[in-house]
């Protein structure tokens, strides 16, 4: 299969060379030129969790105008609109597109810059993934990918794509509920992504921590109230269990909202606990808790010191 990655940072990274290595014809797309000349230069490496491989990718700097079967659009939400509007040297009558962010509405926007009858959308679960250098990304764990169909897309081609990543080594498997996996997520990522980047401390670290883990569980049981007052279907009824689960399989791992402080850079905070008051107007609830913590690495994000 012709693939493209749009957004070759560290989760790409991961994508794209375990599809590559399954014997697929891969692809990136990336806005860091070191990053980009790296991986064309030496290949691009992936360690940890799936082992450790170097495999040699095509990597642009802008969308090849060369249409793909399957197009995965993997850049953070901030810069997704941007994204969606490039890809579209990528489409072909049959490409399906498959688009995998935090929090939540990069799909509709995707929908609207291209269409939404070939949109897959994809939630990523556990993978504690960052880049140690330019075109070297490293991950903890791979819990799982789930995709499911964004509109009208039938269910035997989302499984087919499905089982294209299962047989690269993912525990891939498409869903009839997508929104629910990407609260399930959210509920785990509001848990971790504030209280570590505002802490600096690993998500191991913030599980019992005497201070940061009381308001780490108060984030997550927030948005559990407000996915259940929405009618979201979770599959579990206990949020405190969920995301302890979720930082045992990866103690050292650091969430990218911290990993983004800490190069200076404006992180996805707000579609991650920012969404949730949001999300909780919609129900006539408030979020006081995942208010004040994005609200609090907002703050650190404009510190002149931090500012690029």
């Amino acid at each position: 299969m012709k693939i493209v990655v749009v957004g070759c940072g560290a989760m790409g990274s991961i994508y794209a060379a375990l599809l590559s290595a399954s014997g697929h014809d891969v692809a990136v797309v990336d806005t860091n030129a070191v990053h980009v000349s790296t991986i064309n230069e030496r290949g691009l490496r992936v360690s940890g969790a799936s082992g450790d491989r170097t495999v040699q990718v095509r990597a642009y700097l802008q969308p090849p105008s060369e249409p793909s079967e399957l197009v995965i659009c993997a850049v953070k939400a901030g810069f997704i609109g941007d994204a969606a509007q490039s890809l579209r040297s990528l489409l072909g009558p049959e490409t399906l597109i498959l688009t995998i962010q935090n929090g939540l509405g990069s799909a509709d926007i995707i929908a609207e810059k291209v269409g939404a009858e070939h949109l897959i959308v994809g939630v990523a679960q556990g993978f504690g993934a960052s880049l140690r250098e330019p075109g070297w990304a490293h991950h903890n764990d791979m819990k799982a990918i789930r995709m499911g169909a964004y509109g009208a897309l039938g269910t035997s081609k989302v499984a087919a794509i499905s089982k294209v990543w299962a047989d690269a080594g993912f525990d891939a498997a498409h869903v009839e509920d997508i929104v629910a996996m990407q609260w399930e997520k959210l509920i785990c990522n509001v848990a971790y992504s504030a209280p570590c980047a505002i802490t600096g401390l690993t998500v191991g670290e913030i599980i019992d921590h005497p201070q940061m883990g009381i308001v780490s569980r108060a984030a997550a049981r927030e948005a559990y109230v407000v996915a259940c007052a929405l009618g979201i279907n979770l599959s579990f009824a206990d949020p405190d269990r969920e995301v302890r689960e979720f930082a045992a399989r990866m103690p050292d791992a650091k969430p990218s909202v911290l990993l983004d402080l800490e190069a200076s850079r404006i992180s996805e905070v707000d579609v991650i606990n920012g969404t949730i008051p949001i999300q909780a107007q919609k129900a006539g609830l408030e979020a006081p808790v995942n208010a004040a913590l994005t609200a609090a690495v907002q703050a650190l994000e404009t510190r002149p010191d931090k500012l690029n």
